[in-house]
Formats: structure tokens, C-alpha cells, sequence
């Protein structure tokens, strides 16, 4: 390999670029502000020596570290994660749950919590989110809805949530709480796009939605890396104790973490947590001037729509994320992946996601003033731009992404565990309608199943997917990469 073609020259050749980045993580590639004093990570890359403790066993520095970032939150206890959320949802749902139990979980959750229930062989009750339909994307999940369903499964361990969506989508938590906790049983909100929550300001000055730990929640775990200043692969693990069985989770964490865990990473997360408790409110009253006038400016857009606060109160919506800048171009000629390839390649923008309809911008207190004015203008110049191709009322009568946004509920015909152990057939997808699949359909991002082992295949969703092959969209999950065929578990 050539020097030229590393993966370290590619970074560094990006970061040189001009491509602004609207995606994650939080930091927005800015060693600026309080990011600028950390140092060479060479310098600082260890292991467990005398003096440093140990993650695993923690007794000195790093447990008086997790016991103070506890205090922060608000929670009884919190962890460090140097595995992502992901190795956090794990731990959760193997530390609240007995193998083959049964627990109720929001569709619309990320792939690492159906991998927990899979190594669990849990049964599962799914809650769908409500549909926004102006904009044609999942809303939150109604409190009423997680009440009916723990009433037909009075047998469940505990009830998952994820809050906020990708899209900012903030769910009744408190609600949902209170339903789990009559029936004594804990709630577990992923909680990975909303670490910005707990550093949002106070009472009626909140810029942010509550956190999860904040409304009743006992496990909530959040991406540090997607909205705040710190190291990809870094999140923490909030805790209330009364509904969880604390042994078990910690063996658990022992089990999907790292045996060498990165002391680079854990004191990024240390840092960030400290800075964000110093100077957090600082930065997002700062951010929040230069941010309104974005959205703003924004919500006068024509023909593109941005999803803005009159949705809450409807649609399962409780409260939304603002910092998320989610763009409809429904009802355009331009799809989701057109508009975002349209930023990217005329005005050097990256989103962090394109789906079928809309693109998703994340913005976080790093984001400068040139950069939010740039988004700013790009949206408001192609909106303007009706003469061009890019617009076309034609796609207004076009079929919906049904299946994405959760139309489309297939028939559980087996646990996910006992689909991925069946024997298997591999077919091409056009020929699967009423198999039982042995594998995940997903889009990536944001990595949410849209069909899961277990679950009947039917002409529907077989349309939805070769639509979004066709559209550009990366269908994943597959063991064949070109997404034609699929593995079924055979009859």
C-alpha cells in the first residue's frame, strides 16, 4: 500500500478539506474552546498500571471519577462505555433480563438491542412509534400504547425505549416510566443521540428536552461522541437502582467491554463530562442565538419542509431536539439521497444521514457561525432554485416508505434466536414473499431493522426494498452485500 492511500492520510487530507460536517461526532473536528489543551494521545496511551486503576475493578481514581460524573447526572451510579452506546444497550438488556424472557421494545430500535435479545433469546412485544405524515417519518411512542401493551404481557422483564430518534423525536418518558413502574419493572432508554440533554439549561431557559434520567428512567445510556465534544466510541451508562440488580449489570459490562480498555477514551469522557458541568451553559446559550436564526430562516423554505415544533403534542411527539435540522423534500423530484448528494457536491456540506425522503443535519455547540450560515444558505438557494430539475410535483402522489416508518408489521413467526440457529436458505429477495427470514434488513444509518429473523416476508415489504436499491439507499444487514439475496429459514 501506498503511504498516500493510509487511512491516516485519507483523514488527514478530510480534515484539511473545506467539506463542512453536519454529522457526528460532536466535536465537528474543532480543537478549539476547551478540546484544545488535550494532548498528543501518544503521550497519554497506557494501560493498567500502579496508580491508574482498573475499568473492570474499579477502587481509586476511576471509581472516584464515575461516582462524581454520577453526581453530575443525577443518577445513583454511571459508567464509562468505551465500546459505544452499543456495548452499554448490551449490558442493559443482558443485566434486566433471564434467558428466554420476554420484553417489550419500540420497533424502531437500533440494531445492538435486537443483538441483546438475540444472545438472550428474548421474546418480544413491539410498540410502533406513530406516524408523522406531512413528513412521513416515525414519531415518538404513546404512553397509551406501552400501557395496553404491558396489560397483554403482564410477564414482560422490562420496557425499551428509544428517545430521542434519530430525527430528535422525544417520547413521554415519563409516562412510559410510570407504566413500567406500576407493573415493577424497569425502563431502559437508549438515549444515544440526546447526551446534550442533561447540559440544556434549567427549568423554563431549557433549550433541550429532559434526559431520560431526569424523568424516571433507570437505565439510559448516551452517546457522548454524537453531540458533545469527545472521542468516537465514547458513551456512559446512567443508572437508578431501585428496579436493577447491580451485580449483574456490572459483569455484564465486564463481558461486552473491552479487556484493555482506552485510557485515551476514558479521559475524554472525564473531560468532556467536566467541561460540559463548568462551562456547558456557556456554550449552548452561546449556540443558542446563532442557532435560532437558522431555524428560523429555515421555516419560511417553500417546497423543502423542516420538521419544527408544531408536531409536539401529535404523533407520539412529547418534545423534540431542535439542534436536529431534519429537511422534507417530499413532494419534489429530489429524493433524500439526491438532496444530500446536492450538498455535498455543490456546496460542500455533509449531512449525517439521507433517507428515502429527508436528510438529517446534527449541530452541536462546535458549530460555527460560517458553517450554520452556509447550511443556511444552501437549503434556502435550492428551495428558491423552483425553475431547475431539481423540483417536480410529480413524486407528490408517489407511495410512502411504508415500510420504514413502521406501516409494515410483519408476523413473528419465532424468536429472533431460534430464526438465527434454524437451517437457512439463501434466495433472491424477489422470490421470498411468505418465507420466514433468517437475517436483518436494515438502512444504514441509522441501522434500524426494518425486517428481523423470525418474521414472515410478504410481497410488501419486498417492494419497499428493491424501491430503496433503486433509490439509491444502502440496504445492509444481509450476508450478500449486493443486496439480492436473502437468507431464509428453511421450511
Amino acid at each position: 500500500m501506498k503511504e498516500e492511500n493510509l487511512l491516516l492520510e485519507r483523514l488527514k487530507n478530510y480534515g484539511r478539506s473545506q467539506r463542512y460536517p453536519f454529522h457526528m461526532p460532536g466535536h465537528k473536528r474543532q480543537k478549539r474552546c476547551f478540546c484544545e489543551n488535550f494532548p498528543n494521545p501518544y503521550e497519554i496511551d497506557i494501560t493498567e498500571i500502579e496508580g491508574f486503576d482498573n475499568l473492570h475493578h474499579p477502587e481509586g481514581i476511576l471509581r472516584e471519577s464515575m461516582q462524581w460524573a454520577a453526581k453530575v447526572y443525577g443518577a445513583d451510579r454511571t459508567y464509562y462505555l468505551i465500546n459505544g452506546s452499543s456495548g452499554g444497550i448490551l449490558s442493559a438488556i443482558c443485566g434486566v433480563s433471564s434467558f428466554g424472557d420476554k420484553i417489550i421494545v419500540s420497533r424502531n430500535c437500533h440494531k445492538s438491542i435486537y443483538h441483546g435479545i438475540i444472545l438472550k433469546n428474548l421474546k418480544t412485544e413491539y410498540i410502533y412509534p406513530q406516524i408523522i405524515e406531512k413528513m412521513w417519518i416515525t414519531g415518538g411512542i404513546s404512553t397509551d400504547d406501552v400501557e395496553k401493551t404491558l396489560e397483554k404481557n403482564p410477564d414482560a422483564c422490562a420496557v425499551l425505549v428509544v428517545s430521542p430518534t434519530y430525527d430528535g423525536i422525544v417520547s413521554d418518558i415519563r409516562g412510559i416510566a410510570d407504566a413500567a413502574h406500576k407493573r415493577g419493572i424497569p425502563l431502559i432508554v437508549d438515549e444515544a443521540h440526546g447526551a446534550h440533554f442533561s447540559f440544556g439549561g434549567k427549568d423554563a431557559e431549557r433549550f433541550f428536552p429532559l434526559s431520560a434520567l431526569d424523568c424516571g428512567a433507570d437505565l439510559v445510556i448516551q452517546s457522548l461522541h454524537k453531540t458533545l465534544p469527545s472521542f468516537t466510541q465514547t458513551a456512559v451508562l446512567h443508572v437508578k437502582e431501585k428496579y436493577i440488580n447491580i451485580e449483574k449489570l456490572e459483569w455484564y459490562l465486564q463481558v461486552y467491554q473491552s479487556s484493555s480498555p482506552s485510557y485515551v477514551l476514558m479521559a475524554g469522557i472525564e473531560h468532556c463530562i467536566f467541561e460540559m458541568e463548568k462551562r456547558g451553559g456557556k456554550y449552548y446559550s452561546e449556540f443558542q442565538e446563532r442557532f435560532l436564526r437558522l431555524r428560523k430562516n429555515l421555516s419560511s423554505m417553500k417546497y423543502l419542509k423542516l420538521l419544527d415544533e408544531d408536531v409536539i403534542g401529535e404523533f407520539g411527539v412529547h418534545d423534540l431536539d431542535k439542534s436536529r435540522i431534519v429537511v422534507s423534500c417530499k413532494g419534489t423530484s429530489l429524493s433524500g439521497e439526491k438532496l444530500g448528494e446536492l450538498l455535498r457536491k455543490k456546496y460542500d456540506l455533509e449531512m449525517e444521514l439521507c433517507g428515502i425522503d429527508y436528510v438529517v443535519a446534527i449541530t452541536t455547540i462546535f458549530d460555527t457561525q460560517e458553517g450554520l450560515m452556509r447550511l443556511e444558505k444552501a437549503l434556502l438557494e435550492i428551495d428558491k432554485d423552483r425553475n431547475s430539475n431539481d423540483f417536480d410535483d410529480e413524486r407528490t402522489g408517489e407511495k410512502e416508505a411504508n415500510v420504514f416508518c413502521g406501516e409494515y408489521r410483519p408476523e413473528i413467526c419465532m424468536t429472533l434466536s431460534e430464526a438465527m440457529n434454524k437451517k437457512r436458505d439463501r434466495i433472491k429477495i424477489s422470490d421470498c414473499a411468505g418465507k420466514i427470514s433468517a437475517e436483518f434488513v436494515y438502512l444504514y444509518p441509522p441501522g434500524i431493522p426494518i425486517l428481523v429473523p423470525g418474521e414472515r416476508i410478504e410481497q410488501e415489504f419486498i417492494e419497499e426494498i428493491l424501491r430503496y436499491r433503486q433509490t439509491g439507499l444502502s440496504v445492509q444487514g444481509m450476508a450478500d452485500r449486493t443486496s439480492e439475496y436473502l437468507m431464509v429459514c428453511t421450511e
